[in-house]
């Protein structure tokens, strides 16, 4: 049981596009590493064994964000080489990282979004200001894993009789592929129908129609959602006042370390940490609970 997820999906979502948000624009190195490291730690912690697989998909797409930059920027003072003619900065290296640094841990963050924000989240959220959008965004957003478990679903069944799209020539492969897409267009076309006949059984579209949700605001919503408010607050002024600003170009700004800048560095590694330090307290809890029985 994921435990951040059972809170009520107003501070979910409020609490992810604050940090998500904050993540895009925070260049600092040192923003960019607690944003990182912290994003990896929460993902670990919802998805488990599954998170590794996905982290090995996202190394070398760090290193192919990290070397694009340098490739096709030649700012900065500290010259490393020259290819061609055109110089390879320390700085324009940096900045590729901090880019793809910066990118993947908006990706891993969105992924743990996704762990957490359910369909039915999303459209208690939004179904009454607009119900379309709201319908339309969150079948958008299943169909992807939907697709991915059924093509699996086709695949593993097509190779019971013999129609493996991993063996045999080219053009057997063409043919199993060509077949296993059928199978797929088929079944995507069939569920549209299943779906749009569930929707008017249901009365979707009727004025009258009400609605049911067992999402409730409770106390400890309202505590969690002003904290996540105080802490994106601190952070947002700490920004205007140029605490997370960092300069790659010409060359590198200074690294403040003063007691100011330490405090909203760890402002903002607090806000970061507050679904961490949920899921762990309650898994010790549920340790401690299962010990004693």
């Amino acid at each position: 049981m994921k435990s951040f997820e059972m809170y009520h999906p107003l501070v979910l979502f409020y609490y992810f596009m604050t940090v998500i948000g904050m993540a895009m624009f925070f260049m600092h190195p040192i923003y960019l590493v607690l944003t990182f490291m912290e994003a990896v730690l929460l993902n670990f912690l919802l998805l488990r064994h599954g998170f590794w697989k996905k982290l090995m998909m996202y190394i070398p797409l760090f290193f192919i964000m990290a070397i694009i930059n340098p490739l096709i920027s030649h700012n900065g003072e500290l010259v490393i080489l020259y290819v061609n003619d055109n110089a390879v900065t320390m700085e324009a290296i940096c900045y590729g990282m901090a880019m793809a640094l910066m990118i993947l841990a908006v990706i891993i963050w969105f992924n743990s979004y996704n762990g957490v924000m359910t369909s039915d989240k999303f459209l208690y959220l939004f179904g009454k200001l607009s119900p379309v959008l709201a319908l339309t965004i969150s079948i958008t957003m299943r169909l992807v894993p939907r697709f991915k478990h059924q093509i699996h679903i086709i695949t593993q069944a097509q190779k019971t009789i013999g129609m493996d799209y991993t063996s045999g020539s080219v053009w057997e492969r063409i043919k199993c592929v060509t077949r296993i897409l059928s199978i797929l267009i088929t079944w995507a076309l069939e569920n549209a129908i299943e779906t749009a006949d569930s929707m008017k059984a249901r009365g979707y579209g009727l004025p009258e129609r009400s609605t049911f949700s067992l999402f409730v605001f409770e106390k400890r919503d309202g505590w969690l959602l002003g904290v996540i408010t105080l802490l994106a607050g601190i952070s947002v002024a700490g920004s205007f006042l140029g605490y997370t600003t960092f300069y790659f170009y010409p060359t590198f700004s200074e690294m403040e370390w003063s007691l100011t800048s330490v405090g909203f560095y760890s402002v903002y590694a607090v806000l970061l940490a507050i679904p961490i330090v949920i899921e762990i307290k309650e898994n010790i809890k549920w340790r401690y609970l299962r010990s004693t029985i």
